[in-house]
């Protein structure tokens, strides 16, 4: 939510937005930070990821391609 207001309010404002919209920037900095110290979500993006490697290592196929719908006609 708080990125969404943010982005909005950079659209709005183009060029002013350094100046309108410090307000937003200054909640969506709290709120990221807040994430980047919980050790439970750090813990989560951990296992995530190296649940990644594991799979990449096993088939050498990077999960972007891998998570990729393939063409249904050909």
């Amino acid at each position: 939510m708080k990125m969404m207001t943010f982005s909005k309010c950079c659209q709005e404002n183009g060029f002013l937005m350094v100046v309108k919209c410090r307000d937003e920037n200054a909640a969506l900095k709290e709120c990221l930070t807040k994430y980047y110290n919980d050790p439970t979500f750090y813990e989560e993006c951990k296992q995530e990821y190296l649940k990644e490697r594991e799979e990449y290592r096993k088939t050498g196929i990077p999960s972007k391609i891998r998570h990729q719908k393939l063409p249904t006609s050909m």
